[in-house]
């Protein structure tokens, strides 16, 4: 009896546009900024993308565009949590101090603030054209494209 493989690459397509941004702004307040500048509808879901053995969720906003077949999310490449940590000083009592970790969504960029996922069937979205767009915001300090296929975590971008 022949034994078949079934693999997860098989079906997922990685043919999705990926815009890094850094930015300093909160997450909401860049949604409406891409609002206004590129005419979307982004809206937070109600849901943010957990990863529980990253022990980090990162906030995510969405909006599909049926008449074009386009799906553009804002996904924060950023989560800070503050956690417990048994501090000694050298003395003979140990202290609770606070600590706060960062943790990066795609750690191969980690000083990229959020990231820009335009997945299109018809592939008719101008990337220069948005780039552009982004650039005259001027609470965006940079934007650029990211290759998705060299990505090492790109199977954190798939939801």
């Amino acid at each position: 009896m022949a034994l078949h493989k079934l693999l997860v690459d098989d079906f997922y397509d990685d043919t999705y546009k990926l815009i890094a941004i850094h930015c300093g702004l909160e997450d909401y307040r860049l949604a409406y900024l891409l609002n206004q500048s590129l005419e979307l509808n982004l809206k937070r879901k109600p849901d943010d993308l957990d990863f529980e053995y990253l022990k980090s969720s990162y906030s995510i906003f969405e909006w599909n565009n049926t008449s074009q077949y386009i799906t553009w999310n804002l996904i924060s490449n950023v989560c800070k949590k503050e956690e417990a940590s048994l501090y000694s000083s050298g003395t003979l009592f140990q202290t609770n101090e606070k600590v706060l970790k960062t943790f990066n969504l795609v750690p191969e960029f980690k000083k990229v603030d959020y990231f820009i996922k335009i997945s299109d069937e018809i592939q008719n979205v101008n990337e220069k054209l948005i780039l552009n767009k982004l650039q005259i915001i001027p609470q965006i300090i940079t934007s650029y494209s990211v290759n998705p296929k060299q990505l090492k975590s790109k199977d954190h971008l798939i939801f």
